[in-house]
């Protein structure tokens, strides 16, 4: 069946307006709320988000007066990672089970990883011609939902094994992670790792290319020497940076390309697009390498974790970041005017990336670099615009 340009042009309009609602979904605002008294958690009554904007010196409690961590979902939904549900009680052992696994694969992260694979996708179909009208979509949609799986299990692997390493750090730093709060045992964290351990390359080798089971056997060898001893590259700055703009930035990019073009028996080939978001995410992925640390300076002072953040202080690090970021949209801006005409989408390309370059300068004028809750929100916010980007991704 042969596509028309129109029927083609929606298609194009459908898919990355998909993402773009998704991307839009996943990056709704939460709110900060403070933990309130044992006998009013199952309350109906209405709870109000608290404003928590104070200086560091009158939030901050030391290591022997901090407040215990419970399960509480009001204590929990003050993370900048965590957007859980402040009026949730849990009902069952079960569903407290399963918020726990959840929580575990620290979903911030997973949320960009299921956009890679989204956008990658799509992208690597767009390019391809003929791929959108002969593509066999019975083949091809399995394929592209066990490689999110094996994808979806290294991201748990790599984070999961650092939630075991990190336990006592954890307990200052991120308390709310189920390992650190109790919610979650050390021996059933142990099972979830080495099962998304195993079970990850196990898929890759068998339906994938052996090129992509290599490089995912990089990312998954990576991951883990990111948390474990000796070499624990987490605690050298540049290294533990270097860790992940690599994984993040370029391996999950380039392998969910390259797997598709595979699958629609496509010869391999750097796009300038493919290019683009290679060096763009590669380099995005290193500011949060960097900026991942600024809530975190506590804990890592305590436990000799060697930070940017640490050694160079979290407002000389914010402004750094969002310099470099604003570079990075600048080099952006700049690839999509130099390259040949018809290279890019220029609307999305210099327009969309204006835009997002003046959101993160909006949102880094409200940065109070003495308060925890700013600093977390900046962090959030950085990852908010990592999203956005893949939402370009499907349109440039």
């Amino acid at each position: 069946i042969m596509i028309t340009p129109l029927s083609r042009q929606n298609v194009v309009v459908i898919l990355s307006s998909t993402v773009i609602i998704t991307t839009a979904l996943l990056t709704r605002p939460t709110y900060s709320f403070q933990t309130l008294p044992s006998n009013t958690l199952h309350s109906r009554q209405k709870i109000l988000p608290i404003p928590t904007r104070k200086p560091l010196a009158q939030t901050s409690l030391s290591f022997q007066q901090r407040a215990p961590v419970t399960s509480s979902p009001f204590s929990l939904s003050s993370s900048v990672e965590g957007d859980f549900d402040p009026n949730y009680s849990p009902d069952t052992a079960k569903t407290s089970k399963l918020r726990a696994l959840y929580k575990f694969t620290r979903p911030h992260t997973i949320r960009g990883t299921i956009l890679a694979s989204i956008t990658g996708t799509i992208r690597a179909l767009l390019d391809t011609p003929g791929a959108l009208a002969n593509a066999q979509w019975g083949v091809m949609l399995p394929r592209a939902v066990i490689g999110m799986v094996a994808l979806l299990l290294g991201n748990a692997f790599i984070v999961g094994i650092n939630q075991i390493f990190d336990v006592k750090i954890d307990k200052m730093n991120k308390p709310f992670l189920p390992v650190a709060s109790g919610e979650m045992s050390e021996g059933f964290a142990w099972s979830v790792v080495l099962g998304c351990g195993i079970f990850g390359p196990l898929i890759v080798y068998k339906f994938f290319p052996f090129l992509l089971f290599k490089l995912y056997m990089v990312g998954w060898g990576l991951g883990a020497i990111y948390s474990v001893p000796p070499i624990r590259t987490k605690q050298n700055a540049l290294a533990a940076g270097l860790t992940i703009a690599t994984v993040r930035g370029f391996l999950l990019n380039f392998g969910v390309y390259y797997a598709v073009k595979d699958a629609v028996g496509a010869a391999f080939s750097w796009s300038p697009k493919v290019s683009f978001i290679a060096r763009f995410m590669t380099m995005f992925a290193t500011v949060i390498a960097v900026t991942k640390d600024l809530p975190d300076t506590e804990g890592d002072k305590a436990y000799n974790i060697e930070t940017f953040a640490t050694k160079i202080g979290v407002s000389r690090i914010a402004k750094g970041a969002t310099l470099f970021l604003v570079l990075n949209y600048i080099h952006a801006i700049l690839t999509g005017l130099l390259s040949p005409m018809g290279t890019f989408n220029l609307i999305p390309m210099i327009g969309g990336h204006t835009a997002l370059a003046v959101a993160l300068l909006m949102r880094f004028r409200d940065l109070d670099a003495d308060s925890v809750p700013s600093i977390k929100k900046y962090y959030k916010n950085i990852w908010d615009l990592f999203y956005l980007e893949y939402g370009l991704y499907t349109l440039i």
